[in-house]
């Protein structure tokens, strides 16, 4: 497997499948993985929050991260941080009247 050491060698993926296949044969180096990872002094003014998860779903989330050399919360930002995006383009498009 290889082990990816700068951003720019990780391209732009036109489908789901190319990505899939891209990282069957890749992966994260650590070191670019850790520096890549904010650290507490790095995030200032974050509030904390609580969630409840279903146990086996928290189980999911961290199998996941960890496959994916991540912290699961940091992943569940991420996550949440691009949905908020692709929410707020929706809404930025204009919406089809139906007549």
């Amino acid at each position: 497997m290889n082990a990816i050491t700068s951003w720019e060698e990780v391209p732009l993926f036109d489908a789901e499948e190319a990505e899939a296949d891209f990282w069957a044969v890749n992966r994260i180096d650590l070191r670019l993985m850790e520096s890549a990872v904010a650290s507490a002094a790095d995030v200032s003014d974050s509030v904390s929050v609580t969630l409840r998860f279903d146990p086996r779903m928290l189980a999911r989330i961290k199998r996941l991260a960890r496959s994916r050399f991540l912290n699961y919360q940091s992943m569940i930002k991420q996550w949440l941080s691009e949905r908020i995006e692709q929410e707020f383009r929706s809404q930025s498009q204009p919406q089809s009247r139906i007549r």
